[in-house]
């Protein structure tokens, strides 16, 4: 029976070399000389620092820039608060999305049930695997799912006949 997985998966190869790019680029950049303008990466998570909120959003906009040059998604960044870390610094703790979330895994289900289409949705940890009769039906459910979820960055692996 043809299926496919649906996932949400980040090239971390790719994401850390923009957060490597980003430290180069505050490291060289005149105006963040003598700052505390920084960026870290540990497992999933990126930490912004800087002095004021003017510069965490620098340092977040040439992250941005880098990752759109790697072709990585700027959508798999969940942007936190800005937190005070001692005197006038701040810090931003950015969360890089690694699997489709319970919640939309079942907004995934239940708008492939609702279109009546002819194919299975059943959740499968942090992927969503549709299977189906024909392969007209599945690439059918893909343009479906991705005009139902703009907002995720999905990628469709596993195609199988």
């Amino acid at each position: 029976m043809p299926s496919f997985d649906t996932k949400l998966e980040a090239d971390f190869v790719e994401v850390k070399n923009a957060v490597e790019n980003t430290a180069k680029e505050i490291g060289t950049r005149f105006d963040f000389k003598g700052t505390s303008a920084g960026i870290e990466l540990k497992d999933k998570e990126i930490t912004l620092f800087g002095d004021a909120d003017f510069q965490l959003q620098q340092v977040e906009d040439i992250l941005r820039n880098k990752m759109t040059k790697r072709s990585v998604d700027v959508r798999f960044l969940d942007v936190g608060k800005v937190e005070k870390v001692g005197g006038d610094k701040v810090k931003q703790v950015v969360k890089v999305k690694n699997g489709i979330a319970s919640e939309d895994a079942k907004k995934i289900q239940q708008a492939i049930k609702a279109s009546k289409m002819k194919v299975q949705a059943a959740i499968q940890g942090d992927a969503v695997r549709v299977s189906g009769a024909k392969r007209d039906d599945l690439q059918a459910a893909m343009a479906l799912i991705r005009s139902d979820m703009k907002d995720l960055p999905l990628s469709f692996d596993n195609f199988r006949d």
